[in-house]
């Protein structure tokens, strides 16, 4: 069930945007001033704010841009009610980060039009999060599994990189043929098999994809970076 806090000074008019959106199915909260409201906000967490802007003390705008300085409470739908009906005081609102303006009087439709536009709005963006959280993780786990397999393959290009710099050492210090044949052969196998790493090197870079590495696991090709 989704939260609404309603701060509004107008006794009557508090009460029935409360009641409307109960007969709605909403969970709804009353505030009757800025200061309760804030401290509302921050205690329940609600889903959607509905202001009214001219109140005494701390007014609508006053209550907004307090809960904007709050990590915990700056991303909630925030809509504001206003008798004014100047543009000036509506783009005051949208820059400060107000997301809707509902003038009054205002009928039932028109309220819970636009909450039901917030929520909607709202819900695109938690499903956006949401993906770009998945192509994170998967850009991460890509990152992970290329640089465990590079650091793999550096290690095996080491190996025969080792072994061609002892069988030259070798080779100097020979003075029969066969002896100088056999660290030859030793060069030749050795020089094959870093060819082929970076041969493999290649190819490896081509197939690790982003979209295969899920797959390379699943067969226990890749192992978990870490």
């Amino acid at each position: 069930m989704k939260k609404i806090l309603v701060v509004e000074d107008e006794q009557v008019l508090q009460k029935n945007i409360m009641k409307i959106l109960r007969l709605e199915g909403f969970e709804v909260m009353g505030a009757s001033d800025g200061e309760t409201g804030v401290a509302c906000a921050r205690q329940e967490s609600p889903d959607l704010i509905v202001c009214d802007v001219m109140m005494p003390e701390m007014d609508g705008y006053q209550v907004l841009q307090t809960l904007q300085a709050d990590v915990e409470t700056a991303l909630i739908p925030f809509i504001f009610l206003t008798a004014k009906t100047d543009r000036s005081d509506m783009r005051q609102g949208f820059e400060m980060g107000a997301d809707d303006y509902l003038v009054k009087p205002f009928d039932a439709d028109e309220l819970l039009r636009a909450i039901e536009a917030r929520f909607k709005k709202q819900e695109v963006m938690v499903t956006r999060l949401s993906t770009l959280s998945d192509e994170l993780s998967q850009l991460q786990e890509f990152l992970d599994a290329k640089d465990g397999l590079m650091t793999n393959l550096n290690q095996e290009l080491r190996r025969p990189m080792s072994n061609i710099k002892m069988a030259l050492t070798m080779l100097q210090a020979q003075k029969s043929p066969e002896a100088q044949e056999r660290y030859i052969s030793i060069l030749e196998e050795e020089f094959s098999r870093e060819i082929s790493l970076l041969n493999q090197v290649e190819e490896m870079q081509k197939l690790l994809t982003p979209e295969n590495v899920t797959l390379l696991r699943q067969f226990h090709l890749l192992q978990n970076g870490g």
